[in-house]
């Protein structure tokens, strides 16, 4: 796959896309991701990109034409069009199936704003989607973009060591994910799940399920309300009756935990 990022900061974005498993996944020919200097395509000695709007109002926003010459550079490199997204507070709102969706694609182009914004004609004649990272605005779409590449091209084939990486993560299947342990088994008086060192690899899955759920429904009900849980078999009509005897228990659990929090 490869992702091309229009922006003011090349070099920041650049060193970021060499590290980790990003890195690695380039090293190894999985992955091209590369950020171009609009200002490179500009037509004035200054290197100018951005004028006073239309209009009036405050601050400045970007011109079309620097950005439509680094586009159209782009877009020529890679022999054909690429799928464009404009990082944008209007946007939609990224999820993991928007990563999912994005990371099927041989090609993407992201395109960082700065200022107060770019000119809506380049949006209307280059740009696929916008997409925003949440109700909030950043000073520019650097960090968007950077959000967006790592959340698409850590599901593309051959990136991470194998799909069970993502998978079992949170908002993979619509759930978040459940609470991870490691050593040691008591921490500051706090134990780890004693189900969890049973060695019962099907009893710890059932856990995880379960905590998958319970924290669902805690800190995301706007999620929980769209869970769709299996409920045709025994096996996961019991699964389900568990899950709500079980659901006051782990209400009450945490209140206690969070009581304690604070004394």
């Amino acid at each position: 796959m490869r992702v091309d990022v229009l922006t003011l900061f090349p070099d920041t974005m650049n060193a970021i896309f060499g590290e980790s498993i990003l890195g690695r996944a380039q090293k190894k020919g999985i992955l091209h991701l590369e950020a171009h200097q609009i200002r490179d395509y500009t037509t004035n000695k200054q290197n100018q990109v951005d004028d006073y709007p239309y209009g009036g109002g405050q601050g400045a926003i970007m011109q079309a034409d620097p950005l439509y010459r680094c586009w159209c550079a782009v877009q020529d490199d890679i022999g054909g069009h690429a799928h464009t997204v404009y990082m944008s507070p209007c946007g939609k709102t990224f999820t993991e199936e928007d990563a999912k969706r994005l990371a099927k694609l041989d090609n993407l182009i992201l395109v960082c704003g700065h200022y107060e914004g770019i000119d809506q004609r380049f949006i209307d004649e280059c740009v696929d989607e916008e997409i925003s990272l949440g109700d909030f605005v950043l000073t520019g779409g650097e960090l968007a973009a950077m959000a967006v590449t790592d959340a698409v091209c850590r599901l593309v084939p051959g990136v991470l060591s194998e799909s069970a990486c993502y998978e079992d993560e949170s908002h993979w299947n619509g759930l978040l994910e459940y609470p991870q342990y490691s050593r040691p088994e008591v921490w500051h008086g706090m134990a780890v799940p004693p189900v969890l060192l049973s060695g019962n690899h099907q009893m710890v899955d059932r856990w995880r399920k379960k905590q998958s759920v319970f924290r669902t429904r805690e800190r995301r009900p706007d999620l929980a309300e769209r869970i769709q849980l299996p409920h045709k078999t025994r096996a996961e009509k019991k699964f389900i009756a568990e899950l709500e005897s079980e659901w006051e228990e782990y209400k009450h659990e945490r209140s206690h935990s969070d009581a304690e929090k604070m004394d």
